[in-house]
């Protein structure tokens, strides 16, 4: 299983050049991908933006939006042209993973509604794939740039309905679940593959999860500090997202080993805080 390491863009006081020393010394320590979540209404750096900055100090390691909320952007064609940026400067190190998010705040101040919101990710989706093909718009041809993969940025979705598991079959190249135990990703899982059979695609998908942590003598505090605030929106429940967070090297190699055996092919340690020594502990920890 491939281990890799969030970039602290939604932690709060990170500064940029802390981002950018994340970023390098992350793949110097040989983490397969760096990662970011995100949401609108929090003072976070946006995805793709983080991204391309980390992808300019980079030369190997992968690039993950792990997820960014689709349905907020709202221009389909202008999202693929980003992403095919983002693709063809990382040398197509780029991963889109998208989701649907579910915070009526980040909705709200789009001016948009959470209602119907599948139905449009599923046709950003479809609009996305015509403009990576090269689909003439316009006097000047296509929009471009071209991506690496001649079907466009590797595509992950989240998602962990019988819907969800769906449109991974019928439109993306692989899932990730955005957070849970191993023992839920390994029944989320069967889903997956069981809607890749009924789609009649060969192989198998790509499936990657989620997990945070917090390592050194003040993770427990530096995790619920981070962790309850973030996820502040969803009440008694935001503590039980703190608690679960690893903050021991002995819970990381735990995790690492539980969903490794529950078929998980890369698993993403999110940080709850941008000290450089996070990375190297987490090195340590899963060595």
């Amino acid at each position: 299983m491939d281990i890799g390491i969030g970039l602290p863009n939604t932690v709060p006081g990170t500064e940029p050049p802390r981002l950018l020393d994340w970023a390098r010394q992350a793949e110097e320590a040989g983490f397969t991908t760096l990662g970011t979540i995100g949401r609108l209404v929090y003072p976070g750096y946006e995805e793709l933006i983080a991204l391309a900055a980390a992808a300019a100090v980079t030369s190997r390691i992968r690039l993950t939006t792990s997820v960014l909320l689709a349905p907020l952007h709202t221009n389909a064609a202008l999202l693929a042209k980003q992403a095919a940026s983002l693709d063809r400067i990382s040398a197509g190190r780029f991963v889109l993973g998208l989701g649907l998010g579910g915070r009526d705040d980040d909705f709200a101040a789009s001016g948009l509604s959470t209602k119907g919101r599948g139905r449009r990710f599923e046709e950003q989706l479809q609009e996305m794939k015509r403009v990576w093909a090269g689909e003439e718009r316009g006097f000047a041809g296509a929009i471009g740039p071209r991506p690496v993969r001649e079907s466009g940025p590797e595509l992950i979705l989240g998602g962990s309905t019988e819907a969800g598991f769906r449109r991974v079959a019928e439109l993306g190249d692989g899932w990730i679940m955005g957070g849970g135990t191993p023992e839920m990703f390994s029944q989320a899982a069967v889903g997956v593959d069981a809607a890749w059979q009924d789609a009649g695609r060969a192989g198998t998908p790509r499936k990657l999860s989620l997990a945070y942590f917090g390592l050194g003598p003040d993770a427990r505090a530096q995790a619920d500090a981070y962790l309850l605030d973030y996820y502040g929106f969803l009440g008694d429940a935001a503590s039980q997202v703190a608690a679960s967070a690893a903050v021991s090297s002995d819970m990381v190699k735990s995790y690492a080993a539980a969903f490794e055996a529950a078929g998980c092919d890369e698993l993403i340690f999110v940080p709850t805080g941008s000290g450089l020594d996070q990375i190297t502990l987490l090195a340590e920890a899963i060595a």
